[in-house]
């Protein structure tokens, strides 16, 4: 009986030595292994390069979301991919008060960068040369950089920074083809025809891009000659809020209309209450019927 004691003693010990040393095995193991067996998620990086020509073919658009404050422009990049590889690149801006391009403006000598810039050549012609270098190489990758504004030696003869074009092709491969907007390109400009009871007429100017609405402007004209509308407003002189208890001066109901018309880029979407004004545009309470109407007048279609 002692010797079966005994036995039983020895294989519980046994037993429990197998189950400790199995339990100490597995933490090792959960801390070890990966934690899913799922296969990993695919790289969102964006691709800055395509020497493979696997692109998909498409139309590729990229701006950046808000104007310089500084100089008043913001960076327009459109792509076409055709048989897997980019084929044509456009480089161009777009001012806060809209009216030309950047590429026009330069073209027709009204950017003036090497007259006041001492540049050895227009920005348009230095655009155009890191355009043919992104459609001869497949890529911007490798660029160097030669100071934290963006200056590169890489191109002879572009002296002027390409870091917003890299940064912006980047972007426009990563979202994918975007197509082409539903606007004729060029600068578009509506006045309306009579001033107000007030002493003003509105005006509205658009720049678009890629059949793109890229900067929209609307102001007004003032039947003294004085200031313009929007001047007016920002140097407090209009006073909405004062006199009219608004819940913001007129010119930053304005810009709210002018970012919802890039952002939708259909007029259709501010729709109207009560004729004039909308419930479209969340802090808008101005009549805005005027500025749908010369937008309308101003833009084209495709």
């Amino acid at each position: 009986m002692r010797k079966l004691l005994s036995l039983l003693l020895v294989l519980v010990m046994m037993s429990s030595l197998f189950i400790g040393c199995a339990k100490n095995e597995d933490e090792v193991e959960a801390t070890t292994a990966p934690a899913t067996t799922a296969p990993a998620a695919e790289s969102t990086e964006a691709p800055t390069q395509n020497v493979d020509g696997t692109l998909a073919d498409g139309i590729y658009f990229a701006t950046e979301p808000t104007f310089d404050e500084a100089s008043g422009w913001k960076t327009v990049v459109t792509l076409e991919v055709a048989g897997g590889n980019i084929v044509s690149a456009d480089w161009n801006g777009a001012k806060n008060v809209a009216g030309k391009d950047k590429k026009t403006t330069s073209k027709d000598g009204e950017y003036k960068m090497v007259e006041f810039g001492k540049a050895q050549s227009e920005w348009h012609e230095q655009a155009a040369l890191v355009e043919a270098y992104l459609i001869e190489n497949q890529t911007l990758e490798g660029l160097n950089y030669t100071d934290g504004e963006g200056h590169i030696d890489t191109i002879a003869g572009v002296s002027i920074t390409v870091n917003e074009f890299e940064a912006l092709v980047t972007e426009a491969l990563n979202q994918g083809p975007v197509g082409s907007g539903p606007y004729v390109d060029g600068s578009f400009y509506a006045s309306e025809a009579d001033f107000s009871d007030s002493g003003w007429k509105d005006n509205a100017s658009f720049t678009v891009i890629n059949g793109f609405v890229v900067s929209a402007y609307w102001n007004g004209e003032s039947k003294d000659g004085a200031k313009d509308k929007k001047t007016t407003s920002i140097d407090g002189e209009y006073k909405m809020v004062e006199f009219g208890k608004a819940i913001a001066e007129w010119h930053e109901q304005v810009q709210l209309i002018e970012g919802f018309i890039m952002d939708a880029q259909d007029i259709e979407m501010i729709t109207l209450v009560d004729g004039a004004k909308t419930d479209a545009v969340t802090g808008v309470t101005i009549a805005v019927d005027g500025f749908v109407n010369l937008a309308k007048e101003a833009l084209k279609l495709r």
